[in-house]
């Protein structure tokens, strides 16, 4: 038999109640005057909530509750202040009498009122069920958000994996995908309330929906995951998927928006619709529902925020890369050949998606799936991939899905950390480090690898930005010779070129660069100069 170490069994649980006695705290659901609190113990307890607006003060509590051993209970703090830092800490005792003993005491924000400047940050593609992420990496990464003091964390999805396996996925597996993910995220989300938006591997299709219900992945992975995380559904305060569903799944908390000091949140799923006929449909045979988009159009119409972000695991939920797929099917409305098909392939739509971006002010676009940090900008709508926090070789991404893009495309792993403020938004990709990865002090953890604005921002001497338009280099593709365009020179010039194994292939000081010694494919170019950091990728093909 197996003998269960209490090192082993904090490892699993969490903060621990006394000898062989775990629990842990996860937030979610915030609104103006409210936040839910996800409790899971790992024996049975009497347990309550206080908390206050003072550090140390708790004048209110919930009332008094007892719990069933491994099973979350959810408790919603309501008649809250808006815009307000609140303190908790949650009291238990054994079940019966006894002295109810103390937890830590906890933090977070209310919804911030216009006009306030907040932090959030986001991951995405965790992968740990399938050995790509490295636990001791999230680990740090999860830290990592959390010296950034955001209010909340958005995961893009491709976290519990529930479609890895198809033909012998089961509820108990399911459950134990989901579960992994309580000790980790509780770590941080204690403080942090955790969003929730659906990737490929969650298996929540429709494809998976109607095979042999409720016995089936998508049934089991829906269930499991709003046991273990309170994701938002339709209210006062958030907008979203009203649709109930069969089998207990009821509201599915699949795609909702809400709004949080000057910015618009909207959170997309576009898998659960998609095709019932594949579990991968292409083309035109994706889609995320009429009803899906009425809503989408709706909430960016009615939205008055001054920024606008959008959030989905994948651009048309199949396929790799960002803005260059951004135009055809549904998302752009063009055919693979060129043809604009919208009016007769989509009869009664509006417009194609990222028109409905263009119309109505959309600032970035955040995605998931490809593995990599990569930054585009098409019709002046931001798309941004978002890297691993999790991948300790920093290439995985890199190496398999770099040439689905079009520009400023890095390796590593980390979160993206999104700083709003009433004039602008700086965006930073913060890269993640193990500490043996740091010894030779070419990286460290916590470092900035790029930077950039939306808005009217301040000059902040970040490390890395968004390339000058003016500052272009070119032929691109190149075949023997790239030009470096500038309005002014450029002062201790250092231009790096970087191949697909992350490693530096090339060197120039000057603007007149010789290629013929690259081999054809695509690069980074890192260009350091006195003026600033920039950069660029190219095409080699001699």
């Amino acid at each position: 038999m197996r003998t269960i170490t209490l090192s082993a069994l904090l490892f699993i649980f969490g903060i621990q109640l006394s000898i062989g006695q775990t629990f842990n705290e996860i937030l979610g659901r915030p609104t103006d005057t409210s936040m839910t609190v996800s409790l899971l113990f790992n024996q049975s307890v009497d347990f309550y909530i206080e908390y206050g607006t003072v550090c140390g003060s708790y004048p209110f509590s919930t009332s008094q509750m007892a719990n069933t051993a491994g099973t979350p209970n959810e408790i919603d703090l309501q008649n809250l202040l808006p815009n307000t830092k609140y303190y908790y800490r949650t009291r238990y005792r054994l079940s019966g009498p006894g002295t109810f003993q103390s937890g830590i005491e906890r933090s977070f924000y209310t919804q911030r009122a216009s006009g306030s400047s907040f932090v959030f940050t986001i991951e995405s593609d965790v992968h740990i069920y399938d050995k790509k992420g490295c636990a001791n990496l999230y680990k740090i990464c999860l830290q990592n958000q959390s010296a950034d003091h955001p209010d909340f964390m958005i995961d893009m999805g491709d976290t519990y994996g529930d479609d890895r396996n198809p033909a012998t996925m089961t509820s108990v597996i399911s459950d134990s995908l989901h579960k992994v993910y309580r000790p980790l995220l509780g770590n941080i989300c204690h403080s942090i309330p955790y969003y929730f938006c659906m990737g490929n591997h969650e298996g929540e299709f429709d494809y998976y929906l109607a095979q042999t219900p409720p016995n089936n992945l998508a049934v089991w992975g829906t269930l499991w995951r709003k046991f273990y995380f309170a994701n938002p559904y339709p209210n006062s305060f958030y907008s979203g998927n009203d649709d109930i569903e069969p089998y207990g799944m009821n509201q599915p908390e699949n795609y909702y928006a809400w709004t949080w000091g000057d910015a618009l949140f909207v959170v997309m799923d576009v898998y659960r619709y998609q095709n019932d006929t594949s579990a991968k449909p292409q083309k035109w045979d994706w889609t995320i529902g009429f009803d899906q988009y009425s809503w989408l159009k709706t909430t960016l119409e009615n939205s008055t925020a001054t920024y606008k972000f959008v959030f989905a695991h994948q651009v048309r939920g199949q396929g790799r890369g960002g803005a260059a797929d951004a135009t055809f099917y549904e998302w752009g409305g063009y055919d693979g050949n060129g043809t604009y098909q919208f009016a007769t392939k989509r009869p009664g739509w509006a417009a194609p998606i990222h028109q409905l971006f263009i119309d109505n002010g959309v600032d970035v676009f955040f995605h998931g799936h490809d593995h990599v940090f990569a930054h585009e900008v098409l019709n002046d709508v931001v798309y941004q991939e978002v890297p691993m926090p999790s991948d300790s070789t920093y290439e995985i991404g890199l190496l398999a899905n770099a040439s689905a893009y079009i520009s400023d495309t890095l390796d590593g792993s980390g979160h993206l950390r999104v700083t709003v403020t009433p004039s602008c938004v700086t965006i930073d990709y913060v890269r993640a480090y193990l500490p043996a990865d740091t010894i030779s002090g070419l990286h460290h953890n916590r470092e900035v690898a790029f930077s950039y604005t939306v808005g009217t921002c301040p000059s902040v001497g970040v490390s890395n930005r968004i390339a000058d338009p003016e500052v272009l280099l070119y032929p691109n593709p190149a075949c023997d010779r790239l030009l470096l365009k500038s309005p002014s020179p450029l002062t201790n010039m250092k231009i790096s070129f970087i191949n697909t194994l992350g490693k530096v292939a090339m060197i120039s000081t000057t603007s007149n660069i010789d290629v013929n010694g690259l081999a054809n494919g695509f690069y980074i170019v890192k260009i350091h100069s006195t003026e600033g950091d920039f950069n660029s990728k190219v095409l080699i093909s001699h």
